[in-house]
């Protein structure tokens, strides 16, 4: 497997701004590709999100952290991230609450951030983060 890659200022510029929804690829029990909207953070170089540990995508990070993640802005002149990576997962009620505000910040408003850190960060949830391998990226395609 790959070793870590850095996400440059651009990418994180980019993947930060506003509310880009990422595309999670990740792999199901039978080996299929599947792939499934998330809202996340860029936290420390890694791309964070919650999901709960008894949804598909946890079940399926459990049994294998391979994972990939793509964020567009489907607006000209087009542009686009890939990152992959390996998944690593915690139940830290604390971190969980954490990243879970802080998407609920990006995603619903300053306003509502607390209101979602509770509700995604009741036992169960968890903490994923995407700890880059590869970085592709592509940005004003179409000028």
């Amino acid at each position: 497997m790959a070793g870590p890659a850095a996400l440059s200022e651009r990418v994180v510029e980019f993947l930060s701004a506003g509310t880009r929804t990422g595309m999670l690829g990740y792999v199901a029990a039978d080996g299929r590709p599947l792939v499934a909207p998330v809202w996340f953070v860029v936290d420390q170089g890694e791309l964070a999100f919650n999901t709960g540990r008894d949804t598909s995508k946890g079940r399926a990070l459990h049994r294998d952290p391979r994972v990939v993640m793509c964020v567009d802005d489907p607006h000209p002149p087009y542009s686009f991230v890939q990152v992959q990576g390996v998944a690593t997962v915690s139940e830290d009620p604390a971190e969980v609450l954490d990243i879970a505000t802080r998407t609920g910040a990006r995603y619903m408003g300053a306003d509502r951030a607390e209101e979602f850190g509770r509700r995604n960060s009741v036992p169960g949830e968890l903490v994923v983060r995407l700890r880059p391998t590869k970085v592709i990226a592509g940005f004003d395609i179409s000028d």
